[in-house]
């Protein structure tokens, strides 16, 4: 892990504002690790400037509060949403992980407001590719 944090993957505000307690257990840390290892790192090495996590690891009771997907890869540590600040950069980003890197579940979401990836450590990875 070069350029992400642990905690960095597992802050979240709507947590903090509605005292959920987002603390990962190590099978997190060890999915959110592959995650950064594989998909991160290597984007942020390309990209060459800094990307921002929106989020990463949610508890179950975070990922209700943010009325996440109830099968949703952030639970188990394997997602993460991540944004520029530019719908024309996400997109950027976005296709650099598609054509280049191993994914789980690419999601363009909302027009590109931030990209969603999944990656799943192991090896399971279904290139699976969504515009929601």
């Amino acid at each position: 892990m070069k350029y992400f944090t642990i905690a960095e993957l597992c802050r979240s505000n709507t947590a903090d504002r509605m005292g959920i307690n987002n603390r990962c257990r190590q099978q997190h840390v060890t999915a959110l690790t592959a995650l950064v290892d594989n998909v991160l790192d290597p984007l942020r090495t390309w990209w060459g400037k800094p990307i921002t996590v929106n989020s990463g690891y949610r508890c179950p009771e975070l990922n209700a509060a943010v009325k996440g997907s109830k099968t949703s890869q952030h639970m188990s540590g394997e997602a993460a949403d991540i944004d520029t600040g530019d719908r024309q950069q996400n997109k950027l980003l976005f296709e650099y992980i598609r054509k280049n890197l191993p994914y789980d579940q690419l999601i363009w979401e909302h027009g590109g407001d931030w990209v969603h990836v999944s990656y799943r450590a192991d090896g399971k990875n279904r290139k699976q590719v969504l515009n929601l």
